[in-house]
């Protein structure tokens, strides 16, 4: 098996998309080429609005598009819509339900900007905001489908959107899908449940265990509110050891808090172990650097694994290189791509 790696999705299909809604417009930030519609600007430029570095009015600007009866995407770093202006999107979006959506870049460690432009608690922030959808992309297939799924949507929706180079994990003709999850692996032992950028390393961590002789059923999230999937209680259920949730967030308020909630309403009654960012700010650095300083690659998911296990699995470094290789994904130590830098 091999993934392809497709160059910046999200430009041609969200041009491509928008072509018969005039509806449609876009807001940014000062961050147009940043967040990759630049070329969008030139193919519909009287459906475009720069906004500068203003993003309490940005919010507002678009509330007030929305209740004009347009659909204003806005595109900018996913830290600038809620940190800075919270309150605008509280009160001019979410509170009056209106169809806004906030297509927010950088989500977690995927730049090297440290703590002023990495959003690590956004999920939280989102999910804790009434009337708020919350959706996450993993792969090239979920960022050139996601948009169908957010404008089915009739309030407001938040998106942690992917840029530059994108692994293609699942087929084009299987879209993602709102409120369920895809199942990536099947077994009885361990459940898995990753989002975004998790998800590629969760699967390279699933094999090895696989090939070592433990079960591990493997789902991908993708939407974070609703959590209303019933594959998330019985996966939970069915697992023999225990679950771990994998995210590129910290572990308060995002996926391994859902699933706890999910798993404590439902008796689920299973052992949970949830990796992500913990009780910190992270510092600058490379995606690479940065995943595997925080426990977050393939390494961090396999300890938290034998943590739940109870016991070392026997599957070292190298046995993950080499399932990295055979996946598609190339070497752990792969370049970084530029479009991770601001």
């Amino acid at each position: 098996m091999s993934f392809e790696v497709v160059s910046r999705p999200h430009v041609e299909s969200f041009i491509a998309w928008a072509k018969d809604k005039p509806e449609v417009v876009v807001l940014t930030a000062d961050l147009t080429n940043s967040c990759e519609v630049g070329l969008w600007r030139d193919t519909y430029p009287d459906r475009f609005f720069s906004l500068g570095m203003a993003e309490q009015n940005l919010l507002s600007f678009a509330g007030g598009l929305a209740r004009e009866g347009y659909t204003p995407f806005v595109h900018t770093f996913s830290v600038f819509l809620y940190r800075r202006a919270y309150d605008q999107l509280a009160m001019s979006i979410a509170y009056p339900n209106l169809r806004v959506r906030l297509v927010g870049f950088l989500p977690g460690l995927t730049t090297p900007g440290g703590a002023t432009h990495q959003a690590i608690e956004d999920i939280a922030i989102m999910r804790a905001t009434p009337n708020m959808t919350v959706l996450e992309v993993g792969d090239a297939t979920d960022v050139e489908t996601v948009l169908d799924v957010a404008q089915s949507v009739p309030g407001p929706v938040y998106l942690r959107m992917l840029r530059g180079d994108v692994p293609r994990l699942f087929p084009a003709s299987d879209p993602l899908e709102f409120d369920r999850a895809r199942v990536l692996s099947d077994g009885d032992d361990v459940t898995i449940f990753s989002a975004g950028i998790e998800t590629e390393h969760a699967m390279v961590v699933a094999r090895a265990l696989a090939e070592s002789g433990i079960g591990v059923r493997h789902l991908h999230i993708s939407t974070h509110k609703p959590f209303g999937d019933p594959q998330i209680l019985s996966s939970a259920a069915r697992a023999r050891v225990g679950v771990v949730t994998v995210e590129n967030h910290t572990v308060v308020g995002g996926l391994g808090s859902a699933v706890a909630e999910v798993m404590a309403e439902g008796a689920a009654g299973k052992r949970l172990v949830r990796v992500g960012i913990g009780d910190t700010y992270a510092h600058g650095g490379s995606r690479q650097y940065l995943l595997a300083e925080y426990g977050l690659d393939a390494s961090g998911i396999l300890r938290a694994v034998e943590s739940l296990l109870g016991s070392p699995t026997g599957i070292v470094p190298s046995d993950l290189d080499r399932l990295r290789m055979d996946l598609g994904f190339g070497a752990a130590s792969r370049p970084v791509n530029a479009e991770d830098s601001l």
